[in-house]
């Protein structure tokens, strides 16, 4: 038995063609060893901080999530779930999860369409490309605290552009950020403004990296502008894609620098996200166990989206 199981291994490549074990190459075996030190030096201090600054941060906000703790002396309150209940049963909560879901949404059919248009005419070799990719990507550059201070003067209802412009042609002044109802999708304006030249400078470097003499040989064969990219383009783009979306999921379900300058969750808690939504009333508000919890709500929809959409969609990327 054990001499038929020691054959098979053979056979299947015990040692590789070329005298390496279980299959491994000389060259792959040569880089393993090479590699072998450096690891042993620097995996060490890397998972050193990982641990004390990811890890055990993670911990503890779990732990602190079974507490009514306002964050000073050490927690005594033991409460159990009651935090967890209470995050579900907040109206507020829902609502910057149903924004979170709205900027997803709004993300992927609108910012990484209009990137992705972008990207098919500003990455061709045409006069005054490299300054429109560059006046397209200063957004993302730019800080996203001083982005929203900006669009927070832009948007003001007295001496701001919207609501200037809104006057001129014979409407009432225009105070977006103080409507309820006009709030969320100005923040929305914001985000795809800010974020989508990001994807575009994704999609330029994928569409480089697709061989002319394919475009070059559909045209050969007649192909229109539109059966060039939908039939080669975006097929060979589909990795990128996927990524420019996990990239989207992930940003919108951590947004917080942009809102809290533009909005700061208001008006009547109508624009928060689930972060500030924590900043707000887990830090602010030191109720600390509370926060927490929603710390670990955040955390586990993020992994658990994350790890999804990886899993289904880029398995084989």
């Amino acid at each position: 038995m054990a001499t038929t199981e020691a054959s098979a291994l053979r056979g299947r490549g015990g040692r590789g063609s070329n005298g390496g074990r279980f299959g491994l190459s000389r060259r792959q075996i040569t880089w393993a060893k090479s590699t072998l030190p450096v690891l042993i030096i620097f995996l060490p201090p890397g998972l050193l901080l990982f641990t004390i600054f990811v890890i055990l941060p993670m911990g503890e906000a779990a732990w602190y999530s079974f507490y009514n703790w306002n964050g000073y002396g050490e927690p005594t309150q033991w409460i159990g779930t009651r935090n967890y209940e209470f995050v579900f049963q907040n109206k507020v909560f829902l609502t910057a999860l149903k924004n979170n879901a709205l900027i997803i949404v709004v993300s992927i059919l609108v910012q990484i369409p209009l990137a992705l248009w972008l990207a098919n005419m500003l990455a061709q070799r045409i006069r005054g490309s490299l300054v429109f990719r560059l006046i397209f990507f200063l957004p993302y550059v730019l800080a996203d605290v001083a982005a929203g201070l900006i669009w927070r003067f832009v948007y003001d209802g007295d001496f701001g552009i919207v609501s200037n412009t809104w006057q001129a042609v014979g409407g009432e002044p225009f105070y977006a950020l103080a409507e309820r109802e006009y709030a969320i999708w100005a923040v929305l304006a914001v985000i795809v403004w800010k974020y989508f030249g990001f994807h575009m400078m994704l999609f330029i470097a994928g569409l480089q990296a697709i061989d002319k003499e394919i475009m070059e040989a559909a045209e050969v064969d007649g192909a229109t502008g539109a059966q060039k990219f939908f039939r080669i383009t975006l097929p060979l783009l589909a990795s990128t894609v996927r990524l420019s979306v996990f990239f989207s999921i992930i940003g919108s379900l951590q947004l917080f620098d942009l809102i809290m300058p533009l909005t700061g969750g208001g008006p009547s808690n109508s624009t928060h996200t689930m972060v500030t939504y924590l900043y707000q009333y887990g830090v602010v508000r030191l109720q600390i166990g509370f926060g927490s919890a929603v710390g670990v709500v955040l955390f586990l929809i993020s992994v658990t989206l994350a790890f999804t959409y990886r899993w289904i969609f880029m398995r084989n990327d």
